[in-house]
């Protein structure tokens, strides 16, 4: 199983522009981490049904401010996804070879929920446990250590194997199918699947709270065995970000385009916006979200009309 040419393609083309931008300057990257955190410890814990704001998020984790009418709870797991991803930054800075392991991956569990839930941070469940809105139902806990191992010894077996993209999403499944934790799984799968794609030379992917449906059909459909949509909503993920940072990094006398929204590209395209959402979702145009929209640029669509033409002349 493998991604589609055209996704992959694209990714490694904006790696590698990323990467020929390095060394990249120290105060652009501190702000789009900050930047970036704020907005994953938002959408990662709304996920999971916390309900602090976007805005409220920041101000918990900038200023210290407790957000009156919400609860402790909610305010303590945003600061202590804060201090996994400092974790996984720090990881990444100071470890040439991080090695992925079964003691990581509680490391990152013991961060999420430290003061939470802390007679289980770090601790496999050892009873069963049940997952709402789905019909899986996680393995038993006798298994659960065993079926860890064998992820982590699949990890090592796959790292060469599959495009590092496939590899985290996959992974994430595998994880949040083992559920092997009482609490705290999704917030875990998202920042051990990073782990990877930051070794890589990505930056942090970050699943959308706005995309929370999908995200959750395409791992159910994972669950039946059909990976190929949930990597490609994973790969979307990564290529909003190379997007991000691309605009922000690329210095403004070679930067091209301002994305905008799909309904205005339609206006000086031949497709209408209903279309251009179609080619976004199907990975043909290159597309990220800001909010809940898509946006795009010229550039991006002109490089679909003639990658269109050369299959034709082909």
């Amino acid at each position: 199983m493998h991604l589609s040419s055209v996704p992959l393609k694209r990714l490694e083309e904006k790696r590698k522009r990323l990467n020929a931008l390095r060394p990249l300057p120290a105060s652009a990257v501190r702000k789009l981490r900050e930047h970036f955190e704020v907005e994953m410890t938002y959408n990662s814990n709304a996920i999971e049904g916390n309900s602090l704001t976007l805005r409220e998020t920041f101000l918990v984790l900038s200023e210290g401010i407790t957000i009156k009418g919400k609860p402790l709870k909610d305010h303590l797991e945003a600061t202590n996804h804060k201090e996994a991803l400092d974790y996984l930054y720090d990881l990444v800075d100071h470890e040439k070879n991080i090695s992925f392991s079964e003691h990581l991956i509680k490391s990152f569990h013991q961060l999420v929920t430290h003061n939470i839930e802390k007679e289980w941070a770090g601790r496999y469940r050892n009873a069963p446990v049940r997952i709402t809105g789905t019909t899986h139902q996680p393995p038993n806990a006798l298994q659960v250590p065993h079926l860890m191992q064998n992820l982590i010894h699949w990890v090592s077996q796959n790292q060469k194997r599959l495009h590092v993209v496939e590899l985290a999403a996959i992974l994430h499944h595998q994880f949040v199918h083992i559920h092997p934790f009482f609490d705290g799984n999704g917030r875990t799968a998202r920042l051990i699947m990073n782990v990877l794609l930051l070794q890589k030379g990505f930056p942090l992917a970050i699943i959308l709270k706005n995309d929370r449906r999908r995200y959750y059909r395409v791992l159910q459909e994972a669950d039946l065995g059909n990976f190929k949509p949930l990597v490609e909503f994973v790969t979307k993920a990564v290529e909003r970000s190379l997007d991000i940072y691309l605009n922000v990094l690329t210095p403004s006398a070679v930067r091209k385009e301002k994305p905008v929204l799909l309904s205005k590209a339609a206006k000086f395209s031949r497709y209408s916006a209903k279309y251009l959402n179609l080619l976004v979702n199907k990975g043909f145009l290159e597309a990220y979200k800001e909010g809940r929209n898509w946006v795009t640029t010229r550039e991006a669509i002109e490089r679909y009309i003639a990658g269109r033409k050369r299959k034709r002349e082909k």
